[in-house]
């Protein structure tokens, strides 16, 4: 990825105060909370600008010429609440319960050194 885009999603996350950021030599970014207490549903919500899945259900979307006989979009609205209750049952902590082996696949050691009161990932 991109270095740009890097920083600016790591903006978005601790402006959403999901992370903290600390500039300087010694700087660096870490959770604002325990992995335990970041939904995967909220993070998802929070960070998505737009879940229309269909042009009917954007807030500026055309109007539809069948959508009073259209059962899609009601369909539609159903599987992303599904979508996002499925999400809800997860916090971050679940997707790194396999860190030894996320980090042999992306090339970091699994028992980085850390500072003092931080945790890992």
């Amino acid at each position: 990825m991109p270095r740009n885009h890097l920083l600016k999603v790591a903006q978005t996350l601790r402006d959403l105060g999901f992370v903290e950021t600390t500039r300087g030599r010694a700087g660096g970014i870490r959770l604002a909370k325990s992995p335990e207490a970041i939904g995967v549903g909220a993070l998802v919500r929070a960070t998505e600008e737009e879940f229309s899945l269909a042009e009917c259900m954007q807030a500026q979307g055309r109007p539809c010429a069948i959508s009073p006989a259209c059962h899609l979009k009601g369909m539609l609205h159903e599987a992303l609440a599904a979508f996002l209750a499925v999400l809800d049952k997860y916090t971050l902590a679940d997707l790194v319960k396999n860190r030894a082996v996320l980090g042999s696949f992306l090339g970091i050691g699994a028992t980085a050194k850390l500072e003092e009161g931080t945790q890992p990932w």
